[in-house]
């Protein structure tokens, strides 16, 4: 038996039948798993609601963290009494959890006694289910997208409003939407980006955890945040099934998930329903509501998220792969503004390490111009056009006008910060250019681009140890990292006299 206590809904499958699912399921589900015949485990969520009753406590055998599905941890504790129950380690358990305390103290209850008080509790769980379910067939009217109840989820601070969006995972067939499962998550970060008071980080760090079996704990504490979103994606023909679980990091527990399953074309609506049961979940007053993504031709929109997942790559064979994408895309939808933002950004990062400048920037501007006229409020299209303006044009005035409209825009976008701190630093500000280049690297804390950048700024503000410092942790994020000729770790070794740590590493970039 596994107890658990959390939200559930009442949710209607392909066939029309009725089912119940949710958080508490879920992790009901696998405290359950975990068990061997005859043992009650309990989730640390309902030992603690016990805790204040003491003629519980003799009855309450800690085994601590156990990892469970998906590489998370769930504290479980062992109920058993001398009738009742299971006292044995699970098999599952050994060498995981810790072999749990006997305890020999009781309080002299009856055996009748023990059986009716846990019969009892069930019941009383039963009725609470009951009544919940009934709640939402009438407050919800059929609709399965649900969240927790306002008792359920957590209240939280200020410090609190901050998430990762991990890569969804392809559960298809064919295991060939690995792309798709991409693109879909950084559209929902995208969107959770644009809402005031959360802070989101950037899909260079959270997705660098793809394919890596980590704990929500570890990725929370690497990405300093306190709710991640995690899900999984089949697609099948025109058929898609997405899972999402917005978990709190802080006790493991999940504070919403749900299931949805569309045709293709209503994929565009997920991410929109994903994005606002996030926001009611993590009780954000909005001032102004997420905008609804537009719909849009899903077979550029197909082909708009395959370049999403060769553009976040740094060698050339992957942004020209992606730059050709996004063509494609166009010719399907010549309206579509963020194919045009896409186009700009490969420009942007094909420029001075692999095209000439006054080959690359002009397109750059073209595209980004285009993204603007389509979508005022597309914060990255407004950085690269300021780009464009600083380079090509010596027009520092435009370019701090685009990036103010990018921020207000998006004032968690990664990318404007980190171009500002270039724009500063063109202007000699440069304390002011380092800390736009902290601010990026807040927000996109696992990014080796901005991480080789800011050792640039370190360096022109005389901060030589710190310029070492972000060098050396460049290298950890990405062992070959190099975008420019000229490594910036060595620069930074030269500066402190450490000659031959320097050769090295410019050997290495002449190999």
């Amino acid at each position: 038996m596994g107890i658990h206590s959390g939200p559930v809904s009442e949710v209607t499958d392909v066939n029309e039948r009725a089912n119940v699912a949710g958080a508490g399921i879920d992790i009901a589900q696998r405290v359950m798993d975990c068990g061997d015949a005859g043992h009650i485990l309990l989730s640390k969520h309902v030992a603690d609601d016990l805790a204040p009753y003491p003629r519980w406590n003799p009855y309450l055998h800690d085994l601590g963290d156990c990892e469970v599905k998906h590489g998370r941890k769930i504290f479980m504790v062992n109920l058993y009494t001398d009738e009742l129950g299971n006292p044995a380690l699970p098999e599952k358990l050994k060498g995981i959890c810790r072999q749990p305390v006997q305890i020999a103290a009781r309080d002299g209850w009856s055996r009748s006694a023990r059986i009716i008080t846990l019969l009892s509790a069930c019941l009383v769980a039963i009725i609470a289910l009951t009544i919940l379910l009934q709640h939402r067939r009438t407050n919800l009217a059929g609709r399965t997208v649900t969240g927790g109840s306002p008792a359920a989820l957590r209240q939280t601070s200020s410090a609190e409003k901050s998430i990762a969006v991990l890569p969804f995972v392809d559960l298809s067939q064919a295991k060939d939407q690995e792309y798709f499962c991409d693109g879909i998550s950084e559209e929902i970060l995208d969107a959770l980006a644009k809402v005031g008071g959360l802070r989101v980080v950037a899909s260079t760090s959270s997705f660098s955890f793809k394919g890596k079996n980590a704990d929500v704990t570890e990725i929370a504490q690497k990405l300093n945040v306190q709710n991640v979103l995690e899900g999984t994606l089949r697609r099948e023909g025109n058929r898609i099934r997405i899972t999402a679980q917005l978990i709190n990091a802080r006790d493991g527990f999940d504070i919403w998930s749900e299931t949805f399953e569309r045709d293709l074309q209503g994929v565009f609506a997920v991410q929109d329903e994903i994005t606002r049961s996030i926001v009611d979940a993590l009780k954000i007053k909005l001032a102004v509501a997420p905008t609804a993504l537009p719909r849009q031709n899903i077979e550029a929109y197909d082909l708009y998220l395959r370049r999403l997942y060769f553009s976040n790559r740094s060698d050339e064979e992957s942004l020209r792969k992606s730059l050709d994408l996004f063509q494609q895309a166009l010719i399907k939808d010549a309206s579509f503004a963020r194919a045009w933002t896409g186009i700009a950004k490969v420009w942007y990062w094909l420029a001075d390490a692999y095209v000439r400048p006054l080959e690359a920037y002009p397109k750059m501007m073209e595209a980004a111009s285009k993204a603007v006229a389509l979508d005022e409020r597309d914060a990255e299209a407004h950085c690269y056009l300021g780009e464009a303006e600083r380079i090509l044009n010596r027009n520092l005035s435009g370019e701090e006008a685009e990036l103010k409209r990018a921020l207000e825009f998006d004032a968690n976008s990664a990318t404007a910060h980190f171009i500002t701190s270039l724009f500063l630093s063109a202007q000699g500000k440069l304390e002011e250019a380092v800390n736009e280049i902290q601010k990026a690297k807040e927000l996109d804390p696992l990014s080796p681009g901005i991480s080789h950048f800011a050792v640039g700024r370190y360096l022109a503000t005389d901060r030589i140890d710190d310029a070492i410092a972000e060098g050396q942790r460049t290298l950890q994020l990405d062992t070959n990292f190099q975008y420019l000729p000229t490594p910036s770790l060595a620069e930074a070794y030269l500066a402190k006299g450490r000659f031959e740590e320097a050769l090295v590493l410019y050997e290495k970039v002449k190999r």
